[in-house]
């Protein structure tokens, strides 16, 4: 199937646009694939400190003629995700050895969780944790040890924060190596019940925490489909997982047999052997289009609209708004998991998941399958899925059908014909809303705004009973400058609650929601942000505010807008206390959100 002229015309978009900066990467990359690891012109004091640890592998590294992989962590066991990753540098040390190489955990990066932050102001730190986590790869890279890297991440800001990193180093080859999903507990469906009956006071801590904790029950990533998973299926339809990793349980035969062949095959795309494949050369424009077909596809979270764009940058590619915008509306919606569904990641996988998935995309022509990926060339491959037969990992073809369409539907009948996420503009600035999991009765909103200047706010009025017609919640002064872009998550239940009770209600915001948000219309990442004289500064209570996610706008219908004085906040709250001092500079330096709330790209 030729390749859809749209997916076409955007792809070379991107390519004539980042030109420029493209050229300049690539060339800083081949300049540094020639010097070449310096392990091998490190003085032998150099090389001591190096090798000191390795124990049985001293010899072979002195020689400097095996391959060497840096390992780069994100293990800790706050996030369940990120626990199954403790043992995993040891699985990968006998791995390399087992096929002539040694491999070393150059640095650990920091991973927090969301889960624990949301509605707290740790969550002010969430988003610039992806820098923070790019930044210290870096320093663990810099040692300039490695002739390939395994990179150990899963969940929201450290994906990204380690693609960026990979891509900066992007003449070493990067192999992304996954955890897989917990076990499927309570239905994400049965949990929001819960907590919405929390939220009207129905019922009490105790009965709350019993349903938590038997949706958020061991290890691995949870469940539903938010940014932990987005990032998963992300890595598969770019390339940079073992094709069929990111839905494999931890703690399985094949999850382990994965994490094998992921170190096996780091160690055999080197720049020592004949099959060389440099981050640099994945990460290309193609690849990232074919990133963004995905998250239509599989109606992912919008954080990722935050994420690739600054992903994009350290590559040398320029992404925009526009880019997400048209290429969603040729990519047909196929995949129903909560919350765009009452399916989890467990349920979707079994259904096909995303080999299924990847091979009905490529025979509509919505993807690009001439690419390079650490696997081979071609996408083709991640049409196939990993299994064990007698012991031995092999990848065959997948059922060729959806075996629940109820979750997973076939490209020529999705459950709707264009993607989940659509751009918002008008004269309240630009933003997105994620329209997957939204009723279609739900996407025009037309009411007067109530705006509040932070969440607490929100929730009082709330208690309060004091929404009770059509509303606009504007929750402004919480974009990436302002304090961090937190995302507004804790907001969804009582939202909920109101649109149950049969009004209006949407959100505006220049802040996040989480991957786990959906059924409540939310425009985000509103920019200009109001911290910055944006738009949303000038709106005042009672102001008519029109959310149309059919055509696209976003706009306040007063007449007197436009010539109205911005108002000011008092931000200091937000500079102090749970880390925030550390981050001024992040907050002074931070890029909007259309460019990927950006700090070191």
């Amino acid at each position: 199937m030729p390749l859809n002229p749209r997916i076409e015309a955007v792809t070379e978009r991107i390519r004539t646009r980042s030109a420029q900066r493209r050229t300049a990467y690539l060339d800083r990359m081949r300049a540094a694939a020639q010097a070449g690891p310096v392990r091998a012109h490190l003085s032998c004091g150099n090389q001591a400190h190096a090798y000191a640890a390795m124990e049985a592998d001293k010899s072979t590294l002195a020689e400097g003629r095996a391959p060497n992989l840096g390992i780069v962590t994100a293990y800790n066991d706050m996030l369940s995700a990120h626990q199954p990753f403790e043992h995993y540098p040891e699985v990968i040390r006998r791995a390399a050895r087992g096929a002539g190489g040694t491999a070393q955990v150059a640095g650990g990066v920091p991973a927090m969780c969301d889960g624990v932050t949301q509605g707290q102001p740790g969550m002010e730190l969430s988003l610039f944790s992806r820098d923070v986590i790019a930044l210290s790869a870096g320093v663990a890279m810099s040692h300039n040890c490695f002739d390939a890297a395994v990179w150990l991440g899963v969940c929201d800001k450290i994906v990204p924060g380690l693609v960026i990193a990979a891509a900066t180093f992007g003449h070493v080859p990067s192999v992304f190596i996954p955890a897989g999903p917990m076990t499927s507990g309570l239905p994400n469906d049965e949990k929001a019940k819960v907590r919405q009956k929390f939220a009207q006071g129905e019922i009490g801590r105790e009965e709350l925490m019993a349903a938590e904790m038997a949706s958020y029950h061991g290890p691995g990533t949870c469940t539903f489909y938010g940014t932990a998973n987005t990032n998963q299926m992300l890595m598969e339809f770019m390339g940079l997982h073992m094709p069929g990793a990111a839905f494999i349980n931890p703690g399985t035969p094949l999850r382990e047999a994965l994490t094998v062949a992921a170190t096996e095959r780091a160690l055999a795309i080197t720049a020592l052997g004949n099959d060389y494949r440099p981050a640099g050369q994945v990460l290309d424009e193609r690849a990232f289009v074919n990133g963004i077909v995905g998250l239509m596809a599989t109606g992912g979270s919008t954080n990722l609209v935050l994420h690739l764009p600054a992903m994009a940058r350290a590559a040398g590619i320029e992404l925009t708004l526009e880019d997400f915008a048209e290429i969603s509306e040729v990519v047909p919606l196929m995949a129903k998991v909560y919350p765009n569904g009452l399916a989890d990641v467990n349920h979707f996988h079994a259904a096909g998941g995303l080999g299924y998935m990847i091979g009905e995309l490529l025979g509509a022509g919505l993807l690009h399958d001439d690419v390079s990926t650490i696997a081979g060339d071609g996408l083709r491959r991640y049409a196939q899925e990993p299994k064990l037969r007698d012991g031995a990992l092999v990848w065959e073809d997948g059922a060729g059908q959806s075996l629940n369409d109820r979750i997973l539907r076939p490209a020529a009948d999705p459950f709707q014909n264009s993607g989940g996420l659509r751009q918002l503009a008008g004269n309240l600035g630009q933003g997105v809303i994620k329209t997957s999991a939204v009723d279609p009765s739900r996407h025009v909103i037309e009411a007067r705004a109530r705006v509040f200047h932070d969440q607490i706010s929100v929730k009082a009025a709330f208690q309060a009973g004091e929404i009770t017609e059509d509303t606009i919640v504007v929750v402004r002064f919480q974009g990436p400058a302002a304090n961090g872009m937190p995302e507004l998550h804790s907001l969804t239940p009582i939202l909920s609650v109101l649109q149950d009770r049969g009004l209006k209600v949407a959100l505006v915001t220049d802040g996040r929601m989480s991957g786990a948000s959906g059924k409540v219309p939310a425009a985000i990442h509103v920019a200009p942000e109001a911290a910055k004289g944006g738009p949303l500064a000038r709106l005042r209570d009672g102001d008519r505010v029109r959310l149309d996610a059919v055509a696209g706008r976003l706009d306040v219908l007063e007449s007197d807008f436009e010539t109205r004085s911005a108002v000011q906040a008092d931000l200091s709250a937000n500079e102090f206390g749970i880390g925030r001092e550390l981050f001024a500079a992040f907050r002074a330096t931070v890029g909007d959100s259309t460019e990927g709330a950006g700090v070191v790209v």
